[in-house]
């Protein structure tokens, strides 16, 4: 579990704004911080990894306590099992692929798990090219390689996919659901990109003017298309399990998974394996 609620003044385009944001972070989950431009959701990201200092604040991550301003309690970033992404990959130019990772490797541990990131983000045939002979897609699969070196457990996306075309959007969409998932992280991405939240999200935060406004599920928050029925989604049946006077159907929309309850003259189109449309407002 990650627990914080930090507070700090910002500069916006509109003048003085006050940062309040509590957020309480389940492991394991992939999460998205959405808001327009200056609402604060770098901030909250930089204050996380200790490199910038709430006003007032405390981020507790399970039992350890990484800031208390109140008991002066502030983890140096070094300490902080975090990896963080930033948009422009902030790649060292003058070393190789395996040199950028290698530099984040900490004393005593393995060459071998740089040969482990390199498979799984398949940069081994351009471990020995330079940033300036990569593509924009290469040297951001750089930059999520080398933000796991040290096998943080704790993973922080400051929009990494934004200045990417579209397919390779997508394909990097695919590398950090894996990524999220082979690593067990919790994951915090910066997004402004509703589809991609979609994909990628457990949940959804949405940050206004330094606050919270509203969360939850994104397909419910960002509805791709509408009409006063609902919004169509088609889901894959994973299990039908007989409840009471129906039954409890699991089904899995846009990698995440739903409960529907069936009444029982309904459940014949629920199969498991089988696919079914839903609106949202059954979700």
């Amino acid at each position: 579990m990650i627990s914080f609620h930090i507070n700090k003044q910002l500069q916006s385009a509109a003048g003085q704004m006050m940062l309040d944001v509590e957020c309480h972070i389940n492991k394991g989950e992939l999460v998205t911080i959405y808001g327009v431009s200056g609402a604060g959701k770098t901030t909250i990201l930089r204050i996380l990894a200790g490199l910038l200092i709430p006003e007032k604040g405390c981020i507790k991550i399970g039992d350890e306590t990484w800031l208390d301003t109140g008991k002066k309690i502030n983890l140096p970033p070094q300490k902080r099992n975090i990896g963080f992404v930033f948009q422009h990959y902030a790649l060292f130019p003058n070393m190789t692929v395996r040199g950028n990772l290698a530099y984040a490797l900490q004393k005593g541990q393995a060459e071998n798990d740089i040969d482990e990131l390199l498979a799984l983000m398949d940069l081994e045939q351009l471990q020995t090219r330079y940033p300036h002979n990569l593509s924009g897609g290469q040297q951001q699969r750089v930059a999520l390689a080398r933000a796991l070196v040290r096998k943080p457990k704790i993973l922080l996306l400051d929009e990494p996919l934004s200045a990417l075309d579209t397919e390779m959007r997508l394909k990097l969409q695919d590398h950090i659901l894996d990524i999220h998932k082979a690593y067990k992280l919790t994951t915090i991405l910066v997004s402004h990109d509703k589809d991609e939240i979609i994909k990628l999200s457990d949940k959804v935060f949405v940050l206004e003017e330094g606050r919270i406004k509203s969360s939850g599920k994104p397909v419910i928050l960002f509805p791709t298309s509408g009409n006063e029925a609902g919004f169509n989604f088609i889901g894959e049946v994973v299990s039908v399990v007989e409840m009471g006077m129906g039954f409890l159907v699991s089904l899995s929309i846009l990698n995440q998974v739903f409960e529907l309850k069936v009444p029982r003259e309904e459940i014949g189109k629920y199969r498991v394996g089988g696919k079914v449309g839903v609106n949202s407002f059954e979700l």
